[in-house]
């Protein structure tokens, strides 16, 4: 009689149905591990019954099929509540789920890396309902106005302080769409687009282009079968010309096919080095704050003096860039290290 514990029964929680099959094919084809894998979603799981439907592979063929609970939970749905991972965990254990707020709170997260030894890498940040916008641009001269839960770059407004004092503020393309002169108020001008959205504002960083092009670096943190963050993956992502929004990106490398039009051999050195420590501490920061994680990505952009600056942490990083890059060596490792991971949680 083989032992369970041998062949953990994983779960992957998503958000609805239709994506349950795609993403358990992916995790399915780049695991290697022995353990049984099904994909559910919230509204699956059947608590009087203590059972879960979900969709799992057997022998070749896609079939769904009530299951126990399972041993390890790997969330992937992307959520700002946690009742249903709350009662799961009551079901199979504290720190059996991971990824268990995956929808971060921009805010909450400066402040933690703030107090931190990283406190020199993250641009400053204030509540946008309790500065004077005036005083922060007569300060910084640029300055982004961003939701304090977002993703993908959406509603991320660029405001500058021009010369002659007009005041220009972009969405995605650097062109202003909205330009307040300098008579005029920029608290009531914003007042019109941004209410009632609760919005942070940070500091503007002038940053180091490639081909007059804006970049970020994402650095994929992921903990793997001894249950310690390990880097998975450095990509930069290189914003359309006249764009700074690097979500909407025209192209997606290796970061090691963009440091070295930029910096010799020795800074290139300098600042991977940099960005493994510095990511490395961010989601060890992240995980003091959130509860158990198992992996999220940290974005990096470079000043035009060379120093990196962290810009967000994302709590469910987007796979699916990765699927554009030429001769990608770590998808593999992108898929199976969350199993790992898993597998690890279920051993203890």
């Amino acid at each position: 009689m083989i032992k369970l514990e041998n062949h953990p029964l994983i779960g992957i929680l998503v958000t609805n149905r239709y994506s349950r099959k795609r993403l358990l094919e992916l995790y399915q084809r780049y695991h290697h591990l022995n353990l049984k894998l099904y994909a559910f979603t919230p509204a699956d799981i059947l608590w009087k019954k203590q059972r879960i439907i979900g969709l799992s592979l057997k022998k070749g063929k896609w079939k769904q099929s009530s299951f126990p609970f399972p041993h390890v939970v790997y969330n992937r749905c992307f959520n700002k509540k946690v009742i249903t991972i709350q009662r799961l965990e009551k079901k199979i254990g504290r720190n059996k789920c991971f990824n268990n707020i995956n929808f971060f709170n921009k805010w909450d997260l400066y402040n933690r890396l703030k107090q931190s030894n990283l406190k020199p890498y993250v641009p400053d940040t204030f509540l946008y309902n309790e500065v004077n916008m005036s005083d922060l641009l007569e300060k910084y001269k640029l300055v982004y106005i961003k939701p304090s839960y977002g993703s993908k770059g959406k509603s991320v407004y660029r405001v500058e302080l021009t010369e002659n004092g007009d005041t220009h503020i972009s969405l995605h393309s650097l062109a202003p769409r909205y330009i307040c002169r300098k008579n005029e108020s920029i608290q009531e001008k914003l007042a019109q687009l941004l209410e009632p959205k609760k919005y942070m504002i940070q500091q503007g960083i002038r940053l180091c282009q490639l081909d007059h092009r804006y970049f970020d670096i994402r650095v994929l943190v992921q903990k793997g079968i001894l249950g310690e963050w390990m880097i998975s993956a450095v990509t930069c992502r290189v914003a359309y010309e006249h764009y700074f929004n690097t979500s909407i990106c025209e192209t997606i490398y290796d970061i090691a096919e963009v440091l070295p039009q930029l910096f010799s051999l020795e800074k290139m050195n300098e600042i991977f080095q940099s960005l493994h420590e510095i990511s490395i501490k961010a989601a060890q920061e992240a995980e003091t704050h959130m509860g158990s994680l198992g992996e999220l990505s940290v974005d990096f952009v470079l000043d035009e003096q060379s120093k990196l600056w962290i810009i967000e942490l994302n709590g469910k990083p987007q796979k699916n860039i990765y699927k554009d890059l030429k001769g990608f060596k770590h998808k593999k490792l992108i898929y199976s290290r969350p199993l790992e991971y898993a597998y690890y949680l279920s051993q203890s």
